[in-house]
């Protein structure tokens, strides 16, 4: 089966990890990965399992044009049984692509966020969410990775004929406890061994909320000492009180070390659909403080602490709870985190929930369903 993925770009991001755990978790199917943009920095794992990347090369609205012809070409070229689209602008680029190259594969449409401030972002973008909700009838499919994005997708007026949750899933194995990483971690930054470190791991985004999460570090005990990463953070400031406490690393491709070296991760989000991150640290053993955004409750599971978006005080009490307990009923609240990733978002189960609806898309939908059945009678 030959499906051809559409992504704004390949920067290190929540749907671009995601694509790329998808990619490496069915080898069986023949990936070609179009990114719009120039954001590059997953190709090479892409190429390392065995997918093609064929950049789109969009690099401003006087490219688009270009850009574009290039995807219709590439759809024209390898006559996918498949289209799978991720994010808003690749959403429209590939239903565009997908009608100028009058190519019959079904188109599946992913969404990714919930409960978005779309006065935050671009005017382009809150036009092509609208316009999407006028299109949304087109897709074969939408696919959501939380039952919150959905919801609120359908509030802005999406109207798909099949829409689904699968959520997203991790690799368990790359993702896991360290028992020495937390001091090494503290070594490493110059910290006391009795410090107790809360972990961030997001870019620099209004949605995100740095300065709340900021904030509530000052509020709890002095024992705190925060670590940021991801894109930007290195260029945040740090209020001068919090001088010596505040790591801010930038974006690293090492994240699943240092998360494992964590003893509280953090989501101070506005708002989500389903936050990587939270199950990430928890993969990691590492309870977790999140923000009641999106699908993190039923992330979560009970084996942390919800607070409030938005309220630094409630933030600041949840990291001393979690800091006053004692070491071994933190860590078996991590075990438990764990123990619900690996039942409930293991990346090999996630990856059979695509491949059954890739497969059941292109053998149904009319037209595709002829092509699809036809290379397979060819051992194509």
């Amino acid at each position: 089966m030959r499906v051809l993925h559409v992504i704004t770009g390949l920067g290190i991001g929540g749907a671009e990890t995601m694509l790329a755990r998808l990619i490496e978790a069915t080898p069986a199917i023949r990936h070609v990965v179009a990114p719009l943009t120039d954001a590059l920095d997953l190709a090479p794992r892409l190429a390392d399992a065995g997918a093609r990347v064929a950049p789109v090369g969009i690099r401003s609205t006087a490219t688009l044009p270009s850009g574009l012809s290039r995807l219709v070409r590439l759809i024209r070229e390898i006559r996918p049984d498949l289209i799978q689209s991720w994010l808003y602008h690749a959403d429209l680029a590939a239903t565009v692509a997908r009608m100028l190259a009058r190519h019959p594969a079904p188109l599946l449409w992913s969404i990714r966020c919930a409960d978005l401030d779309l006065r935050r972002y671009a005017p382009t973008t809150r036009w092509v969410v609208r316009g999407l909700a006028r299109l949304s009838h087109l897709p074969a499919a939408v696919v959501s990775n939380s039952e919150a994005g959905l919801a609120w997708h359908r509030r802005l007026g999406y109207r798909p004929r099949r829409a689904l949750v699968i959520p997203n899933g991790y690799d368990t194995s790359r993702f896991r406890p360290d028992p020495e990483a937390g001091a090494a971690l503290r070594r490493r930054l110059g910290w006391p061994a009795d410090a107790v470190i809360v972990g961030m791991v997001a870019r620099v985004d209004p949605a995100k909320d740095h300065a709340g999460f900021l904030e509530a570090i000052g509020r709890g005990p002095p024992a705190l000492r925060a670590v940021l990463i991801g894109q930007g953070t290195e260029s945040l400031a740090i209020p001068p009180p919090l001088a010596g406490r505040v790591a801010a690393l930038g974006g690293r491709a090492d994240v699943a070390a240092l998360t494992a070296g964590f003893d509280i991760a953090c989501l101070a989000s506005f708002t989500e659909g389903f936050p990587n991150v939270v199950a990430e640290a928890m993969a990691c053993g590492v309870p977790c403080v999140a923000t009641a955004v999106g699908d993190a409750a039923a992330i979560l599971g009970g084996t942390g602490v919800l607070v409030p978006p938005g309220d630094p005080a409630a933030l600041a009490a949840a990291f001393a709870r979690l800091a006053a307990m004692p070491a071994a009923e933190r860590r078996a609240l991590g075990e438990a985190a764990r123990a619900r990733v690996i039942e409930a978002y293991s990346i090999a189960a996630v990856a059979e929930r695509y491949v059954a609806l890739w497969h059941d898309a292109a053998a149904t939908e009319p037209h595709a369903a002829r092509t699809f059945a036809a290379r397979g009678e060819a051992g194509m």
